[in-house]
C-alpha cells in the first residue's frame, strides 16, 4: 500500500498575529495507522519543505500516545522536515490520499488547483480520500465526474460550528466548514463535540475533530484492504 498524506503550508492565523498550520495529533495518528499497517508513506505540502505546526497542538493537554511516539520517532520527524511539493507528486503513484486538519488548510487547501486536481484524479481512479477535522475544506471546490461538486449528496462530517466557537476562531476563520459543505449540498452531520466522529460514503472518509483522526485514518485502511 502506497498513502499520500498532504499537509498544509500556511501558517497565520487569519489576522491575529498568531501562527497556526496542521494539528499534531492529526497528522501522527493516521500515520501510524498506516505505517503500522505496512504502508509506504509519502509526505507532502503545498509549498514543500517542513509544514507549519500549530504550536497549541503541542500543549501538554493535547498530548497524545501518538503524538508521544512521534516525539522519540527521528525518522518520522525527518521525513516530515521534507515533504515533497503538491505539484510533484500524481495520484498514479498511490492507493490513497489523507489530509489532516489544523486551521491552516482553512487558508491554503480550499482554492488550492494542484490539491483540486489532485483529489479529483483520485476518485475518478476509485481510490479512497480521507480529510478530518478543518481538512473537509479540501474538499468544497472539487467537482465530480458530473460537474456538480463532489460533496453534494454525500454524507460528510467536518469541524463543527460550535467546536470552532470553542476555540474562539469563528470570526477569525475565512468561513465557517460546517456551512460551507452544507451550501455545497453535502448531507453534512456531526457528533458530539470532541467525540470520535466518522462519516464514510462510497470511497470518501470524513472526520469531525481531532479526536476522529485515527478512526478515520482506519477506515481508509479499511477501504484499502476491501479493494
Amino acid at each position: 500500500m502506497k498513502i499520500l498524506i498532504v499537509l498544509t503550508s500556511h501558517d497565520q492565523l487569519g489576522n491575529t498575529g498568531k501562527k497556526t498550520g496542521f494539528w499534531l495529533e492529526e497528522f501522527v495518528s493516521p500515520y501510524y495507522v498506516f505505517k503500522d499497517a505496512g504502508a509506504k508513506i509519502t509526505l507532502a505540502s503545498p509549498k514543500g519543505g517542513r509544514p507549519p505546526l500549530d504550536p497549541t497542538s503541542e500543549l501538554p493537554e493535547y498530548l497524545t500516545e501518538s503524538t508521544k511516539r512521534y516525539s522519540k520517532d527521528k525518522a518520522a520527524q525527518a521525513e516530515l522536515a521534507d515533504t515533497k511539493k503538491l505539484a510533484d507528486v500524481s495520484a498514479d503513484d498511490f492507493d490513497a490520499v489523507f489530509y489532516p486538519g489544523g486551521h491552516g488548510p482553512m487558508w491554503d487547501l480550499t482554492d488550492d488547483r494542484v490539491s483540486i486536481a489532485l483529489i479529483e484524479a483520485f476518485l475518478q481512479a476509485n481510490k479512497p480520500v480521507g480529510a478530518v477535522c478543518h481538512a473537509p475544506v479540501s474538499l468544497v471546490n472539487v467537482r465530480g465526474k458530473d460537474g456538480e461538486y463532489l460533496v453534494k449528496s454525500k454524507r460528510v462530517t467536518g469541524f463543527t460550528n460550535t467546536e470552532e466557537e470553542a476555540a474562539g476562531l469563528t470570526e477569525v476563520v475565512p468561513f465557517l466548514l460546517e456551512d460551507r459543505l452544507k451550501e455545497r449540498g453535502a448531507l453534512y452531520s456531526k457528533g458530539a463535540d470532541w467525540a470520535p466522529y466518522v462519516q464514510v460514503d462510497g470511497k470518501l472518509v470524513t472526520g469531525q475533530n481531532p479526536a476522529s483522526s485515527r478512526p478515520a485514518a482506519e477506515e481508509v485502511l479499511k477501504l484499502l484492504r476491501s479493494a
